[in-house]
């Protein structure tokens, strides 16, 4: 079986990157798979995770991100010219490669790939939640117009794929056929945290989803009760200065650059805590989970309430409900014992995401698919 994945690029430290690269080599170890790749954007950035040498990568060097620094009316020529460069590549590719299925997530050009795609079922990921992908645009008209296009081009798909219940039901207003498989884990190779560490530890990108400046003005509230316990932060982004002026100007706050151990970091932190203001799936709850840390998160639509089991392994918190999230942050530190026991419990919980679980569910949908091709 041939499997092509498309993608923008695997260019930076991120969830979805790394969840496509686990997915690719775990299928490209299977003998009778061929795993292909196709990016439009990757250029000469590195690839930050280790991809296995079986995976073919190719760039089709659209660059689609560089039309952005034009001005309006010369932003749409090159977008003209961009897009009918990636339909001709895109298409040159499919018939080299000819693959049994292709998969693709909301963010990718999906109008153009149903119109080169011919036969081939498509399959859509969705790595962020619905009521975002098809509601995005900077005014009302711009809204309207680009969910007809974006509906019309997923009614041409075969499967959407999302990655929790509460997702999949929106979905299901859209699409015919509609699955959930959630998230695989990358393999934890440390040992688990004893959680004796006096560390909270958040990762993410810095933008308005992640929401690092809530961690900061959280821990603002839980600082001075506990002044020898800090707050790392792990992550990069489009709000990066802002979040660094916050840290300077907060006690025992540390702020660190994304890492390709961060397995190492969560098994010498004792607490995860997220504050999305949405999250389709959590893929840090999950990993942090995998070394034995219990978590607090805002209970936003829909990835934590999918992870976390609410007292057991970790608090899930009203939305923005930031004194109600400092005191129940505030109890696991004060409370070892409790910690221990939703850590214990959150190590047991994350087994289900391990890729054994996980990967033989997308191989089942190939199958699925490819045989009604054939």
């Amino acid at each position: 079986m041939k499997i092509l994945y498309l993608f923008r690029s695997l260019a930076v430290w991120g969830g979805i990157e790394r969840i496509l690269v686990d997915k690719m080599n775990w299928l490209a170890s299977k003998e009778d798979i061929d795993v292909y790749m196709l990016t439009t954007d990757q250029g000469d950035h590195p690839i930050p995770y280790q991809v296995c040498n079986n995976v073919h990568i190719e760039d089709l060097g659209i660059s689609f991100h560089r039309r952005y620094q034009f001005g309006y009316l010369k932003r749409i020529v090159i977008s003209y010219q961009m897009r009918h460069k990636y339909k001709k590549s895109l298409s040159d590719r499919i018939n080299r490669i000819q693959p049994d299925v292709i998969v693709c997530t909301t963010a990718d050009q999906i109008d153009i790939i149903t119109e080169v795609k011919r036969r081939i079922p498509l399959v859509v990921e969705s790595h962020s939640i619905c009521s975002r992908t098809i509601e995005q645009g900077e005014n009302a008209v711009l809204r309207i117009y680009r969910r007809f296009k974006f509906l019309k081009s997923l009614s041409k798909t075969d499967c959407v794929v999302a990655l929790t219940v509460g997702d999949a039901e929106e979905w299901r207003h859209f699409h015919h056929h509609v699955i959930v498989i959630p998230n695989m884990l990358h393999p934890c190779k440390v040992e688990s945290s004893p959680l004796t560490s006096k560390r909270v530890i958040w990762v993410g990108r810095f933008d308005y989803q992640k929401r690092a400046e809530v961690a900061i003005d959280i821990w603002k509230h839980v600082v001075n009760r506990y002044p020898d316990w800090s707050l790392d932060i792990y992550g990069e982004g489009e709000y990066e200065s802002e979040i660094a002026l916050m840290t300077s100007s907060t006690r025992n706050v540390f702020l660190h650059k994304p890492t390709s151990h961060i397995f190492d970091c969560y098994s010498n932190s004792s607490i995860l805590i997220s504050t999305s203001l949405f999250e389709p799936f959590g893929l840090v709850i999950a990993e942090a989970m995998s070394c034995g840390l219990p978590v607090v998160a805002f209970d936003c639509p829909y990835g934590p309430a999918a992870i976390i089991n609410e007292g057991v392994n970790g608090f899930l918190i009203p939305s923005d409900n930031m004194h109600y999230f400092a005191d129940k942050l505030s109890l696991l530190i004060e409370d070892s014992s409790l910690r221990k026991h939703m850590g214990q419990a959150a190590l047991d919980s994350s087994d289900r995401f391990n890729a054994d679980l996980v990967m033989p569910q997308w191989l089942a949908l190939f199958d699925e698919l490819s045989k009604k091709h054939r």
